[in-house]
């Protein structure tokens, strides 16, 4: 169910004014828990049993970890997050397993491609690893906060935690020891209106105004659309791809953050103004933060971090970055675009000085150049997950500069980026004194985006994230 469908609409609505009738308030957490599950189950309603059996699991564990014998707690976590990763790697990566490791005649390849890929099983499955570690490790809060001696309360927190459906099906990634603290009764007064209409009025612009009427033109980056386009067409349609992704996620985390916000609960920022980065480190603590984040606590510092000198530093980073990528999707481009951005993290950290150094705005600008260039460049692997498309994709920029350039085309992409630097803009002048003076005024910035979502939104799409 897409948030910008109108069954999504009154699915909210309907929730919405349930949630908060006073004779219903106890059961609050009941109400979201049903929604969740119809707005899981309305495309794919036969994977909401998977989504149980997934629940199920870090009920189990996590509970046993807590009130089991605790001779078998460590033996409870590994089973725990092997199942997790097990479910995860079954039906996103069989596939690809299928097409890598088995001939088209073998019948288990055969079974692993007809798997389905349960929408948002990425961010479902690392929630549950993420609940399975904290109360192993009891690092962030007590166990009791997480783990309730009721079985059945346990039971119905954790069904909460995974299945709430701001951010079940593409994110942003809730760790336990952030969201579990957080349940109990909500007030309609304590809503942050102002906070949640901002929210969602940019978030709902970037998804429909924006990545929605980006995505008609970057179409042709496809194969074999592409080789009809000029150098200039070819380099253009990539960089609104870049702006694309951005609004289309960025936006569906806004989205989610007002929407949990509205049932009195807060998630984390997700995006941070990614695109004024000078640096790839800077670019991961401002991209898809919740992902990043969840990787450095979970499997970077795990591993070591930097804690084991340099050469095992690069090393992590590596596989971090690896892993990352291939989180993204079933296919060996996503490893290799998380592999450049590893590499890329790597030699920045081997080259850069021990301290940092005092840069002045013209050597910022061209540092934040180059990384928007080699982000933009390697979301590509995105678009075009097959290896052989992509070469022609850099032959094709290389070879069609004879081929009449499409000012059109041009016109539209620049025109329907433009929000998302000026959104980046405004961010960096934010501090200024002048920008205080105008600030009373956002009000017609929001009023502008209301009307352009009224009359200029693009034709509905699925949010790109969808598919991780």
């Amino acid at each position: 169910m897409r948030f910008t469908s109108f069954i999504f609409v009154l699915l909210l609505l309907l929730t919405f004014t349930l949630y908060y009738l006073p004779f219903l308030r106890k059961w609050q957490i009941q109400i979201l828990i049903i929604s969740s599950l119809l707005f899981y189950a309305y495309h794919q309603p036969e994977l909401v049993f998977l989504l149980l059996f997934s629940i199920s699991v870090n009920v189990v564990s996590s509970y046993l970890i807590v009130y089991g014998n605790p001779r078998f707690k460590k033996r409870y976590a590994i089973a725990g997050v092997v199942i997790n990763l097990f479910i995860l790697i079954f039906f996103k990566y069989g596939p690809l397993v299928s097409r890598s490791f088995f001939s088209s005649a073998n019948p288990v390849g055969e079974f692993l491609l007809t798997m389905p890929l349960p929408i948002g099983i990425s961010f479902f499955t690392f929630q549950g690893i993420s609940l399975v570690i904290d109360v192993f490790n009891e690092k962030y809060v007590s166990n009791k906060l997480l783990v309730p001696l009721s079985f059945w309360k346990h039971t119905k927190q954790i069904l909460f935690f995974k299945g709430f459906f701001p951010q079940l099906i593409s994110g942003p990634i809730i760790k336990a020891h952030d969201f579990i603290p957080q349940i109990g009764f909500k007030k309609l007064q304590n809503i942050q209106w102002e906070t949640v209409f901002k929210k969602l009025t940019v978030g709902y612009f970037l998804k429909m105004v924006v990545a929605d009427n980006l995505k008609d033109f970057t179409f042709y980056i496809s194969f074999p659309y592409f080789q009809g386009y000029s150098t200039l067409n070819l380099i253009v349609m990539l960089f609104g791809y870049s702006f694309q992704i951005f609004a289309d996620f960025a936006g569906y985390s806004l989205i989610a953050i007002g929407l949990a916000k509205l049932f009195g609960y807060d998630f984390m920022e997700n995006f941070n103004f990614p695109y004024i980065s000078t640096s790839f480190k800077q670019f991961w603590k401002r991209w898809h933060i919740s992902l990043s984040t969840f990787l450095m606590e979970y499997l970077y510092f795990p591993l070591g971090g930097n804690r084991k000198g340099k050469l095992r530093t690069y090393l992590n980073l590596m596989i971090v970055m690896f892993l990352g990528g291939l989180w993204h999707g079933a296919a060996w481009s996503y490893a290799v675009w998380g592999s450049f951005h590893g590499l890329a993290l790597a030699l920045e950290r081997f080259f850069s000085p021990a301290k940092e150094r005092h840069h002045d705005l013209i050597t910022k600008f061209v540092k934040g150049i180059f990384v928007f260039a080699f982000v933009t460049l390697a979301w590509l692997l995105f678009k075009l997950p097959d290896f052989n498309q992509v070469i022609e994709y850099f032959k094709s920029i290389r070879h069609n500069g004879s081929i009449p350039i499409d000012f059109q085309l041009i016109t539209y992409i620049l025109m329907y980026s433009l929000p998302v630097l000026i959104y980046h803009l405004i961010y960096l002048i934010q501090a200024k004194p002048m920008f205080t003076r105008f600030q009373k005024f956002s009000y017609l910035a929001y009023a502008l985006m209301l009307f352009l979502m009224l009359t200029n939104s693009g034709s509905p799409g699925a949010f790109i994230y969808f598919q991780f």
